[in-house]
């Protein structure tokens, strides 16, 4: 009876998923949203079911792909499988949110570079150089024109368009984690209000004002950031790539625990909610200030400032 129960809503999870994938390819528009939803399926099935029924269950789901499209839909199966599939034997172990998200984030990083490496080294497809290079093509075509029409470009704003294209080029790994974990999110949101519906015990987040990453991560973007004033490796060399890359990364750290403890502190200090949020817009329009927020990160990693001024309350 159990069986029949399993394979019952493997079955209706399957035609769920092939209903979502449908859309997420037929439908270009709504598919940006729906693709979000792919893993729902997976995490459902996986919460409620062991190891070896969720592998099963990844390996129809391939199948299934493959009906109701192409060879181009196995990689959709693959990615959003895999992520719902750990991130549901994740819920199934009561793990905890976090620990949910991160897992979800590495599977989907993981099986993005591998698709990402197997499109250019066997079908020759490489989609970010080619964005990368009808991005210059279109700035070198505007300058054309402003020529053309007697005008003069502006030689600072065509010099910092073109600095932004080549750090964009060397940010390229850096930008495969920050849409991995970005996207990972956008799924728990949009999928983990339905799970609980069905019955499932999703662990809630901790307040974002309680965020506290390791002091490790302090260490790693001292030495990146002495590394690189030290050596000063030449632009475009594997070391600069790895300087750059961390560097990046380890900068967002710092921003998220700035403003983890702003959050803080507004919560002790019972400040207007609005204050927080107005904080986090502006980083994204004064550079000043999310300057400001990455100091308050690094301080408050490296010297526990929320333990100090919460000894004086």
């Amino acid at each position: 009876m159990k069986n029949v129960h399993k394979l019952t809503e493997g079955a209706l999870f399957l035609a769920i998923f092939a209903v979502l994938l449908l859309i997420t390819l037929y439908l270009p528009v709504l598919g940006i949203v729906v693709n979000l939803f792919l893993a729902l399926p997976f995490i459902l099935f996986a919460a409620k079911n062991d190891r070896k029924s969720s592998l099963v269950f990844l390996v129809a789901s391939i199948l299934i792909s493959l009906i109701v499209g192409t060879f181009l839909a196995i990689p959709l199966a693959l990615a959003y499988g895999l992520t719902g599939i750990v991130m549901g034997d994740f819920i199934r172990e009561k793990k905890s949110r976090v620990a949910v998200f991160i897992s979800g984030s590495l599977v989907f990083l993981v099986s993005l570079v591998i698709q990402y490496a197997v499109a250019v080294a066997l079908f020759e497809m490489d989609f970010i150089k080619e964005s990368i290079l009808v991005f210059k093509e279109s700035v070198s075509m505007s300058v054309e024109m402003l020529n053309n029409l007697g005008q003069t470009p502006n030689e600072t704003l065509v010099e910092q368009l073109e600095a932004s294209v080549e750090m964009m080029e060397s940010l390229i790994p850096s930008l495969f984690v920050m849409a991995s974990f970005l996207i990972v999110f956008l799924i728990q949101l949009v999928s983990f209000p339905i799970i609980k519906r069905f019955g499932v015990d999703i662990a809630g987040w901790k307040p974002f004002r309680e965020l506290q990453l390791p002091k490790s991560l302090l260490w790693y973007y001292l030495i990146t950031l002495v590394a690189s004033l030290m050596i000063n490796p030449g632009e475009g060399s594997f070391f600069f790539l790895a300087i750059v890359n961390l560097s990046f990364v380890l900068q967002f750290f710092m921003i998220a625990q700035g403003l983890a403890f702003v959050y803080y502190i507004s919560y002790i200090k019972s400040f207007p909610k609005a204050i927080p949020i107005i904080i986090t817009v502006l980083m994204f329009f004064i550079p000043i200030v999310l300057y400001i927020v990455r100091i308050l990160g690094i301080i408050d990693l490296g010297f526990d400032l929320r333990k100090r001024i919460g000894e004086k309350r």
